[in-house]
Formats: C-alpha cells, sequence, structure tokens
C-alpha cells in the first residue's frame, strides 16, 4: 500500500521504536512506516489503516507493538474474533495487562457477555491503572446492558470515579454512559443531569451529549441548507433550533 514519502518512521512512539531495534534497520523503517498509517488513520478511515495494519504484520509478526496495532486496527472494524487474536498474541509477548479491557470488550462484540463480565472480575483488573479501570467498568456495564440488565448497569457505572467533581480524560465517556443508561431505564429528568454533567466535562468533543441533551429539552435543529432552499420559495425562514417543544414519545435510546 502507498505511503507518503513524508512519513518517515520517526513518528513512531519512542517505546515502539525500540521494539523495532531487534528487525534490520530496512525492515524496522519499513514497518514504523506502516504503524504510522495505521495510527493516523485509524479513527477516520479503519479500513485503510486496517490494510497498512497487515502489511507491518507480514512483515514483523513477532513484535508485540504489531500485534497490538493489529488488534486495533481488526477491532475497529469490528473484526472482533481477529482482534481478540492479536491483543491476546501481544500480551503472551509483553506479560502486559493494559490490553485487559479492550480484550472483554471483544468479547462483547463476539456476542460474548458473560465472558466479559468474568474478566471485569478476573484480578488481572487490580492490575490496571485508572483509566484502564473506569474503561474496564464501561465495558462491564455494556455487557451489563447486552445481557438486559440495565438496573445493574446502572450500578456498576457508580463509583467514586462519576461522582468526583474533577475532570479527567474518561470523565464524560463515564458521564455519559450513566446518562444513557439512565435513560433507557426510563429514568429521564436524571439522565438530563448526567447528559448535562457529560457536557461539562467534554472538552474535546468525545461524545454527542451536547445533542443527546439538545434532544431531551426538545430542541429541533434544522438543516442550514433546508432552511435557505425553503427562503428562495418564498417561505418564511425556520429557526435554527426551536426550544422548549417536548417530544412525549422520546425513548431511550440503547448503545
Amino acid at each position: 500500500m502507498p505511503i507518503p514519502e513524508e512519513v518517515t518512521g520517526d513518528e513512531i512512539d519512542k517505546d515502539v521504536r525500540q521494539e523495532l531495534q531487534s528487525l534490520p534497520k530496512t525492515l524496522a523503517e519499513d514497518v514504523a512506516r506502516n504503524l504510522v498509517m495505521v495510527a493516523r488513520l485509524l479513527d477516520e478511515d479503519p479500513e485503510a489503516a486496517y490494510g497498512y495494519s497487515r502489511v507491518a504484520l507480514r512483515l514483523a509478526s513477532r513484535v508485540a507493538a504489531v500485534r497490538e496495532a493489529a488488534g486495533f486496527a481488526a477491532y475497529a472494524n469490528q473484526k472482533y474474533s481477529e482482534a481478540l487474536a492479536e491483543f491476546r498474541a501481544a500480551r503472551r509477548m509483553t506479560g502486559s495487562v493494559e490490553l485487559w479491557p479492550v480484550m472483554a470488550d471483544c468479547e462483547r462484540g463476539l456476542g460474548r457477555p458473560e465472558k466479559a463480565l468474568d474478566m471485569a472480575g478476573a484480578p488481572e483488573v487490580h492490575k490496571l491503572d485508572k483509566a484502564s479501570q473506569v474503561e474496564m467498568r464501561l465495558v462491564a456495564a455494556g455487557a451489563r446492558r447486552d445481557m438486559g440488565q440495565l438496573d445493574a448497569a446502572i450500578v456498576t457505572l457508580q463509583s467514586p470515579e462519576l461522582a468526583s467533581n474533577s475532570v479527567q480524560p474518561w470523565t464524560a465517556r463515564l458521564r455519559y454512559a450513566y446518562a444513557d443508561a439512565l435513560l433507557a431505564a426510563g429514568r429521564e429528568q436524571e439522565a438530563r443531569e448526567w447528559f448535562a454533567k457529560a457536557v461539562e466535562s467534554d472538552r474535546d468533543g468525545s461524545t454527542d451529549a451536547s445533542d443527546r441533551l439538545a434532544e431531551l429539552d426538545g430542541v429541533e435543529f434544522v438543516d442550514a441548507l433546508d432552511e435557505h432552499e425553503h427562503e428562495e420559495d418564498g417561505g418564511s425562514a425556520s429557526p435554527t433550533a426551536e426550544a422548549g417543544h417536548e417530544d412525549e414519545t422520546q425513548d431511550g435510546k440503547e448503545d
């Protein structure tokens, strides 16, 4: 697969670069450049990222960082069985537990929420850092919802991290998941409060909490293009947002 000339491979993390030192120099450079492309495209073009990950895997399957990158590329493309296999391989190579939450989420993707819950209660969870423990809690709550256990999902998310006023990288996602679980359980007013809290902590727009909050408040968004066409037809312009209209048929949405 083509790689832009400006991608040298030096852009990769120093720990990954150190791992690649076990390879011949030219091979290490080729693998590094493919890994850079995986990282760049993972969010915007998962399919292309997956292609680059397969190239890196073919070149250096015995490098843990390569197996991990291949796992995340497969995960982004919902190839959960393949992702789980790659994550397991990376874990065998490194002995690290940091991939435990995403491995558990792969079990969810494979339709095995009970297995994900087993992993949430495993000793490995105690070895995770705080961010990964929160991620594990999110996965466990998702597994509960997969099983139709909404109340249990809500309880799972109730934690010191959720109650804390301190804003951490995981805060918005945790509050959002809690709000969404409350809404699914029919607790709309509480859900609104937590969507509002998620908005307050979502500094990088990692969730659509503001849209969900507006939806609960009955705000109707109108496409600007449609509005312009309406004006050309001689009609009066519609407001871009009409507040105060409650949708009585609004139901909680499942993830």
